[in-house]
């Protein structure tokens, strides 16, 4: 932490030790007699569209750019992906995915052609980001790979051709052509997805339509034994339980996995959304009663898939969720780009919280997007690149990757504005390997500090260390003049005694950690 984070953090808890506002009351009871299912790192999984500045400046500059960078990918980027551990990333798409034709982005970079982006912006694509692009970033990153396919405005023939290319070990055309353009071994591919948003942007279908095609195109996704990829369904759109129990029912032997889509609009409205910084309170409290309906849209959709698939073989995943507000004044409103702010790491928490106790189901998810599109862990400008409050919130919960969930039994006072209320504490568990203890509590409560009972039967003798995100406005944000403002801060050991109680500030998320 830089000494100006860490002045302004301890200044920040000197005010709120000193505000005269009353303390809220929770308590939270870990079950850990009750452990659950493994939670897949995969839950922490990244997005990249080609969309806006996300791939290109946000990823991809050029080998011959003066920002530094390994083999055009920008060096900045990477080594605050690699730093995370970003576990899995999916490309090219997103709406893009059903308009991106693969062969546009292979060979040499001078002589690809350039297309329209009609879907975002208008704006030319160059293809310098291609196949081999994307594999090397991920590889760089180490990160699985999930390429979405198009079904749009592709072909069979063309999506078989491109899992040929990627996967082929033998001297197959396709295979000699990859070596060709400077590729030799395979790639192990370990997602592929069949189309994106059927119901929407990927082709207005209906279910059933969509479920008969998905048949016929996943038929044709072949691959040697050992770099087989699970094999993915175009899920429903939030709520809409219909497009699940009818891929389910016509598709769902063929299926690994189907995914669903859930944004969090703090208006409710696509037309005006909301700002993302300089909001009402109202717009606080909408955005995470929005955001807390992720867990019925999981659970109506997990009660769907359970009735076809018992033993849960079949994967939901969540690829795509974040906050998404209006662009930020003056720019391209195609291009999604949107500050990012205490809020926003929030939410990601309360959305980590929910997928744990999904996670006998969900073992995917991907929020939208990585870099300079909607709820960003990374913005850029120009040679200048910075970490947003989400970044942040995606690195406090690293303990969680492949830890067994442990159910949380909660009791806390409701926050309340005016007509609308929701739980101000929330709160997941889990044991990692190792057999240590993490906990995240999340107080969403703007003005009240929350005394928080936490009862961790049969637990003694331990050390609790954590660290804590908070800020002093609920909009505070990272600026590339002052990008520590908001970053997390140690907290205070805590030994454990059966049970203990947390000074948990307003607006803040806090990992408790055992040492």
């Amino acid at each position: 932490m830089t000494i100006r984070a860490s002045t302004l953090f301890l200044l920040f808890l000197v005010s709120c030790s000193a505000a005269p506002a009353e303390s809220l009351r929770a308590s939270v009871t870990v079950r850990t007699d009750q452990p659950g299912s493994v939670i897949d790192p995969g839950i922490y999984g990244q997005f990249a569209e080609h969309l806006g500045r996300g791939i290109y400046e946000g990823v991809w500059v050029g080998e011959n750019s003066p920002i530094p960078n390994t083999r055009g990918l920008r060096n900045d980027v990477l080594a605050a992906l690699k730093e995370l551990g970003v576990p899995v990333l999916r490309w090219p798409g997103g709406c893009f995915a059903d308009e991106y034709h693969w062969r546009d982005g292979i060979g040499p970079r001078d002589q690809r052609p350039t297309r329209i982006n009609t879907t975002w912006g208008g704006v030319v694509d160059d293809n310098s980001f291609g196949t081999h692009e994307f594999m090397d970033f991920a590889e760089l990153i180490g990160a699985e790979v999930y390429v979405n396919g198009n079904v749009g405005t592709g072909s069979t023939r063309e999506m078989a051709e491109w899992v040929e290319y990627m996967t082929a070990d033998n001297n197959s055309t396709l295979a000699q052509l990859r070596r060709a353009n400077g590729r030799d071994k395979p790639w192990r591919v370990h997602y592929f997805a069949v189309g994106n948003e059927t119901w929407g942007c990927g082709g207005n279908m209906r279910p059933e339509f969509y479920a008969d095609l998905y048949r016929q195109y996943a038929t044709f996704i072949k691959t040697p034994r050992d770099n087989k990829p699970q094999r993915i369904a175009s899920g429903a759109n939030g709520s809409n339980t219909e497009w699940t129990d009818v891929l389910m029912r016509e598709a769902g032997r063929h299926m690994d996995a189907i995914s669903v889509h859930y944004y969090t609009l703090p208006r409710g409205a696509w037309k005006e959304k909301g700002a993302a910084t300089r909001f009402p309170e109202s717009e606080w409290i909408s955005t995470f009663r929005r955001t807390l309906r992720m867990d019925e849209i999981l659970t109506n959709h997990s009660t769907i898939m359970d009735r076809y698939d018992p033993q849960r073989r079949v994967a939901l995943l969540v690829d795509e969720w974040g906050t998404w507000y209006d662009v930020e004044p003056g720019t391209n409103e195609g291009f999604l780009y949107q500050q990012n702010s205490l809020r926003d790491a929030l939410v990601a928490a309360v959305n980590f919280n929910i997928f744990h106790r999904h996670a006998a189901r969900v073992r995917m998810t991907n929020i939208a997007q990585m870099v300079n599109v909607l709820q960003a862990i990374i913005l850029t400008d120009g040679p200048r690149m910075l970490k947003t409050p989400t970044y942040h919130a995606f690195a406090l919960y690293r303990p969680f990757r492949g830890a067994t969930h442990v159910p949380v039994e909660i009791s806390t006072a409701e926050y309340r504005l005016d007509a609308e209320s929701i739980p101000a504490v929330h709160a997941t568990a889990a044991r990692d390997k190792a057999g240590a203890l993490h906990i995240a509590l999340t107080n969403l409560d703007p003005h009240r500090r929350a005394a928080v009972e936490l009862h961790l039967p049969g637990q003694t003798g331990k050390t609790l260390q954590g660290q804590i995100l908070t800020a002093a406005t609920t909009d505070a944000i990272n600026t590339f003049e002052a990008p520590d403002t908001v970053r997390p801060a140690p907290f205070k050991a805590i030994k454990v005694k059966g049970e203990l109680q947390v000074e948990l500030p307003a607006r803040s998320l806090l990992v408790l950690s055992q040492r």
